[in-house]
């Protein structure tokens, strides 16, 4: 039997309960039993952000969604439509093919912030993100840059600055202090930081040039309140606890980089990647911070 059926026949039997209670032996003016339509829920549509996310056209990129989490780490950070983002180095431009549609999308802007051209690793990267990106907004920032500034000659004042797995490298060139300030002045009044950082865990020694590629969180946390940020919240989204951050080759020896030999060395064929593989990506810190009003 139907709900729908089911319904009627309790709404004919309770009717005639009534009238046996009354004693009434004539039919009353009894209206037809209401048919109560049950709808089938339809299917939740994906928002504007996990169907870029998904998309085909990324590639590669998708496979490490997994470990990326990119919805919900943009969530957490509170991507918004109509924002302007600036994304801090984006290497390869996996967080950018996101980013950039999601903007288009959106009524938003996407910057990338590329390397200061003083190397032929830098000149080689650029070229790289241009070539894949040629529509993108871009900026530099690096040492003894300065402010972000657009290409128009005006300072940037984003609504939100993205960083992926970069603070290591401002230490290894020591001017992380003074990255933070230029995210800082790059920010309009309560805009918002956003970090993702290979975690080292506080029982473990902070090397201040973090060559392991690890840094500790409360250290990052540090960095960003001396240069007047407010830590708004914290995620454990792109965490991995069987990550141990103390690997002969750094964070370099997990996937995807999978390295066996240290830098200028000679590749070791020999080197089990087993365990590394097994271990999967790093352990990541989440961060988000906001510029006072």
């Amino acid at each position: 039997m139907t709900l729908t059926s089911k319904l009627s026949a309790a709404l004919l039997t309770a009717c005639a309960m009534t009238l046996t209670a009354c004693g009434g032996d004539e039919t009353p003016d009894v209206k037809p039993a209401q048919t109560v339509e049950i709808e089938t829920p339809e299917a939740v549509q994906l928002s504007v952000l996990e169907t870029i996310a998904m998309d085909e056209t990324r590639g590669e990129f998708t496979e490490r969604n997994a470990w990326r989490n990119p919805v919900q780490t943009l969530e957490f950070m509170g991507l918004k439509p109509g924002m302007n983002v600036v994304e801090i180095w984006p290497g390869g431009g996996w967080y950018s093919s996101v980013l950039m549609p999601y903007a288009a999308q959106t009524g938003g802007t996407y910057t990338a912030a590329l390397f200061p051209e003083t190397s032929d690793y830098a000149k080689s990267g650029n070229a790289n993100f241009r070539a894949s990106y040629p529509d993108a907004s871009t900026v530099t920032f690096g040492k003894d840059i300065g402010p972000l500034m657009n290409a128009d000659g005006t300072a940037v004042q984003a609504d939100m600055i993205l960083s992926f797995r970069n603070v290591h490298n401002w230490m290894g060139g020591g001017y992380a202090e003074a990255a933070f300030e230029t995210f800082y002045a790059g920010l309009k009044p309560g805009g918002t930081l956003g970090i993702v950082e290979h975690r080292l865990p506080a029982t473990l020694e902070q090397d201040p040039r973090a060559r392991s590629g690890y840094v500790q969180e409360d250290y990052v946390i540090a960095m960003a309140k001396e240069a007047g940020f407010e830590l708004v919240e914290r995620s454990d989204i792109n965490a991995n606890p069987n990550d141990t951050a103390d690997h002969p080759f750094g964070v370099w020896t997990l996937p995807p980089v999978g390295r066996n030999a240290g830098r200028g060395e000679e590749a070791d064929p020999a080197f089990d990647h087993a365990k590394y593989a097994a271990i999967g990506e790093s352990d990541r810190m989440t961060l988000k911070f906001r510029k006072a009003e």
